[in-house]
């Protein structure tokens, strides 16, 4: 099994992780509530980021195979912490889809494919994660 991710400790609670397939870089910061600054994701901005993501991935998968234009949907993610032990509680990702005409039928297939996506099926399931779509028509 081939290795993902490189990641380098940079000092003052910052890690540089590398994407080595791509060799995309991104730098993660602790949160301004954990001894951080802020000044960039943090690893729970990440898992929220991924869950977004990951359901909007699969959104695009499912729309490309089944003729569906998604182009465009955008996504907002939060994320609840909880503390003893400071864990992510909850994440809300809202999935904002372009103003089209979809069927019933393709919104409850859309909606199915973004709650069958890897890193929802891969969280904890102590973690409450909702999926919100609002549909302009």
């Amino acid at each position: 099994m081939a290795t993902t991710v490189s990641a380098k400790y940079l000092g003052d609670l910052r890690v540089e992780c590398t994407h080595l397939q791509s060799g995309a870089v991104i730098v993660t910061d602790a949160p301004t509530d954990n001894q951080g600054k802020g000044q960039a994701f943090s690893p729970t901005d990440l898992c929220a980021t991924a869950l977004a993501a990951c359901a909007m991935t699969i959104i695009g998968m499912y729309g490309k195979n089944h003729n569906i234009n998604v182009d465009g949907m955008e996504a907002a993610a939060t994320k609840v912490m909880a503390s003893n032990p400071r864990r992510i509680q909850r994440i809300e990702v809202v999935i904002t889809m372009p103003d089209r005409e979809y069927s019933e039928k393709e919104k409850v297939s859309l909606e199915r494919a973004a709650h069958s996506c890897p890193v929802h099926a891969s969280l904890h399931q102590d973690m409450e994660q909702a999926i919100v779509f609002k549909w302009a028509r």
